[in-house]
């Protein structure tokens, strides 16, 4: 993906958005190295998995009936939803479901969320447009791609100020994505960037509600749309991410171009792509691992805990510091009450943890009351350090940082394949979730991606 222009003449000359939109449009699939093909397809297994099993979800149900209800050409596949609906209710519905359950993945560079803002839109558009898998996978790589290096343009700004970048950064993956599958060149991505740009929003405040969710499915929706207009001939800026009350001067405090533009390591952000094992707030996965640590050291009673010191990077306490959780949804954002579930030996990695019931259980609130959440400025953003004191004095310390990828891929899939199991197979069955693995892992032998899709749906 060779860039001939340097960052620091876009920096002067007010390219950032033309230059990334011509690296998308002109994305091949023989660009892409074989273990970043692996790693994609990783990506959208992961995805359809927390799909599967976000469809089930009280907002999931209402976005659905609401989407049914306004009607369409049913072009697009419902996942786990048993039916079909317009290409943009689709991906407004499986966008939110896939975010449902704060379990689906993460990079660093986009500061949220990538896949389930890019994928349901471009899914969606795929399965109508008879795409071919090949296809798909060269298009989501596009927006993957585009949604980092906007994140880093961004950085750290964008979302210090409140703005949850899966929502506004993932506008734009979508819409290059999207874009990409359309074949639109490199001034038809710029404008469909410019039209996804005005659309972004989406707010850190409705962390643990339903809006959260919801910010997947609008960016989803959003760069739908945006590739859509586009391509109809839709006006909007080229320059919409750098130029005067455009989307940096906005919603952050710079434009850093020579970050947006920085070759990553290997030269793909995929690389660096982190898969969820803990169906919680990626902020709350260092801790969780700190304390699973330390039980794997001593055996101990939860009710021998007498105070348990975390240390975190300050900009957690905006994301996942809610105190005293009430409902299954706000807890996926306790610090406290994670590290608690965690020290008392409770899966993290299982739905049912989440549920409102366990969130008042007396010595789960017992625990997390001795739980006392320090923050430093500076610090690791994915870092967390953790002293165990217990009721005899004696202390147990650790630290864990949840930033750093696989280093190997092929065990990671393995995992990500186990985690896909134990969502899908309960929605598809065994078998049915079965055949759905087989179609992701030949993904670019598929003609048309509508037969992997039609797998995705629950059975009548």
């Amino acid at each position: 993906m060779g860039l001939a222009a340097k960052a620091s003449d876009a920096k002067v000359s007010g390219d950032v958005t033309r230059l990334l939109a011509e690296r998308a449009a002109r994305l091949r699939y023989e660009d892409i190295p074989p273990e970043v093909r692996a790693l994609a397809r990783q990506c959208l297994l992961d995805w359809l998995a927390v799909a599967l099993a976000g469809a089930d979800a009280p907002l999931s149900a209402i976005l659905r009936a609401e989407a049914l209800e306004q009607g369409g050409a049913p072009r697009a596949t419902l996942i786990g939803g048993g039916g079909r609906t317009a290409t943009l209710q689709a991906a407004l519905v499986n966008g939110a479901a896939s975010h449902a359950l704060d379990y689906d993945d993460v990079n660093l560079a986009m500061a949220g969320h990538p896949s389930v803002a890019v994928l349901p839109g471009l899914l969606a558009l795929a399965e109508a447009r008879e795409a071919s898998g090949r296809d798909l996978l060269t298009a989501f790589v596009a927006g993957y791609e585009t949604a980092c290096r906007i994140g880093l343009l961004v950085a750290p700004g964008h979302y210090g100020r409140g703005f949850h970048a899966t929502a506004t950064v993932g506008s734009f993956g979508a819409a290059a994505a999207c874009a990409r599958l359309l074949r639109l060149d490199g001034e038809g991505m710029a404008t469909a960037l410019g039209i996804a740009g005005t659309q972004a929003a989406g707010l850190k405040a409705m962390f643990g509600t339903m809006c959260k969710p919801l910010h997947a499915g609008k960016a989803a929706q959003n760069g739908l749309l945006a590739a859509n207009l586009a391509a109809r001939g839709f006006t909007a800026r080229p320059d919409l991410l750098e130029c005067a009350q455009g989307f940096a001067a906005t919603q952050s405090r710079g434009c850093n171009a020579e970050a947006a533009l920085a070759e990553p390591a290997g030269g793909f952000h995929l690389r660096a792509n982190l898969f969820k094992y803990h169906a919680a707030c990626y902020l709350t996965h260092a801790p969780i691992e700190c304390a699973l640590a330390l039980r794997r050291r001593i055996a101990f009673l939860p009710e021998q805990v007498a105070r348990v010191e975390v240390t975190l990077d300050a900009g957690a306490d905006t994301v996942c510091n809610i105190a005293a959780p009430r409902t299954g949804l706000e807890a996926k954002f306790s610090l406290r009450f994670t590290v608690a579930l965690a020290l008392a030996g409770i899966d993290t990695a299982r739905l049912d943890t989440f549920a409102d019931a366990l969130v008042a259980r007396p010595d789960l609130v017992a625990l997390r009351d001795k739980v006392v959440v320090g923050f430093e400025p500076h610090w690791p953003h994915t870092k967390a350090a953790m002293i165990l004191t217990l009721a005899d004095g004696s202390r147990l310390e650790t630290s864990h940082d949840s930033g750093g990828p696989a280093s190997d891929i092929v065990a990671q899939g393995a995992r990500v394949e186990a985690k896909y199991q134990s969502l899908a197979a309960p929605v598809l069955g065994d078998a049915g979730a079965a055949r759905l693995l087989e179609a992701v892992r030949r993904l670019e032998d598929l003609e048309g991606v509508a037969a992997m899709t039609a797998l995705a749906a629950a059975p009548a």
